[in-house]
């Protein structure tokens, strides 16, 4: 299990952009576990992931965030393929599906998500600083619509729960 410090910025992009040849492409479905919902008290809340790599292998990952806005504590570790299926059910209503496409450039790594049950694409980028200066990239630029970093309505977990905001 490891804990980090997570200083990510997020954005809503107008449309999916042309992504740059040799992208990592991972399939992700994550739901969200209600507070004190099982008796292992490593899983009392947070989210559970599987991601399909582009290789046909499914990582699976159970995921604490806390804090808000741009700076959060994430705490994260493997989990296995049973204990993933045996946790699933707890998240029915309270979950997301999206392609994730991984471009990695002048240092910092951005990740577009397409989401497969909501009408949205959004890209983040972790910054090694909180005030780190991030250039949009020449093949993202023009789809930028507005930043979302702060905004709670767009955290996957308010997407998982209450959908898109009015």
């Amino acid at each position: 299990m490891s804990t980090t410090q997570e200083i990510e910025r997020v954005w809503i992009l107008r449309a999916m952009p042309k992504i740059p040849t040799g992208a990592v492409i991972w399939k992700i479905q994550q739901g969200y576990l209600p507070e004190h919902s099982v008796n292992d008290q490593s899983f009392r809340e947070g989210r559970i992931r599987s991601v399909e790599l582009a290789n046909g292998h499914t990582e699976y990952f159970h995921t604490i965030k806390q804090g808000q806005g741009v700076v959060r504590q994430e705490t994260e570790h493997a989990l296995d393929p049973a204990t993933f299926e045996k946790l699933w059910p707890q998240t029915l209503n309270k979950r997301i599906r999206k392609v994730r496409h991984r471009v990695s450039e002048a240092g910092l790594t951005w990740e577009v998500d397409q989401f497969l049950d909501l009408p949205l694409v959004m890209v983040e980028v972790e910054l090694p600083s909180e005030h780190a200066a991030c250039a949009f990239p020449q093949w993202l630029a023009a789809e930028i619509d507005r930043e979302v970093s702060s905004d709670p309505r767009y955290r996957n977990h308010a997407l998982a729960v209450r959908g898109l905001p009015k």
